[in-house]
């Protein structure tokens, strides 16, 4: 499984709460997110969702010790329909907007909000999140403004994590959580992260505490 700092620092840092039963993982890809939540929380159940294939991540499910409580479906979210809303909602969505596309499209579907618009990816939280369920996504800090514009008056920022590589660089990426506008009662809380020390391969106590449940070497 090729495992990303991105999938890692959402699936270690998204809020998982006791009661909550039902995941999702929007563009799942490898499973990697949905595999993580299932092993955080128990009792739950896990969908994930994504437009190319997730044979993969069943194969990834099937030889963990959680894939019995992992699905996985291959569907655009905007058709994605479910009986039961979700507790909790992850995503690691394809994130450059306006930057030019390149020749290769699996590359091109996997880092452009191509087939996954934004707004369309609000509303499909919108759609399936409970009444006080929570949407977790990370993206770019530049692409987080974007993003919490088309939120405002629908999704209400609950919590933030702005992420550095090290001390020396700016912040590269933003952890996200929302809940349901009409759901939010206080004001959201504002963190910051540094993943590496600066040295190779040599991470911080706050990085290391964060995802020492999915590394073997931590």
């Amino acid at each position: 499984m090729k495992v990303g700092t991105d999938g890692v620092l959402l699936g270690a840092w998204a809020g998982v709460r006791p009661s909550d039963r039902r995941m999702l993982d929007i563009g799942t890809g490898t499973g990697l997110i949905a595999l993580m939540l299932a092993q955080r929380a128990p009792k739950a159940s896990v969908i994930g969702v994504d437009i190319d294939d997730v044979v993969q991540a069943r194969e990834n499910a099937d030889a963990s010790p959680w894939g019995d409580r992992v699905a996985f479906e291959r569907c655009a979210v905007q058709e994605f329909s479910t009986p039961e809303l979700f507790d909790l909602i992850v995503s690691n969505p394809p994130f450059f907007v306006d930057s030019l596309t390149c020749p290769d499209e699996g590359r091109t579907a996997a880092r452009h909000a191509v087939h996954l618009p934004f707004d369309e990816l609000r509303d499909a939280v919108l759609r399936l999140l409970a009444p006080a369920g929570r949407f977790a996504v990370i993206l770019p800090t530049s692409e987080a403004a974007r993003f919490l514009t088309v939120c405002a008056g629908r999704l209400a920022l609950t919590r933030r994590t702005d992420v550095r590589t090290t001390l020396r660089h700016p912040a590269k990426r933003a952890l996200m959580e929302f809940s349901r506008a009409d759901a939010a009662a206080t004001a959201p809380e504002i963190s910051e992260l540094v993943v590496g020390t600066g040295e190779h391969e040599c991470y911080t106590p706050e990085y290391r505490t964060l995802t020492r449940d999915f590394y073997l070497k931590f």
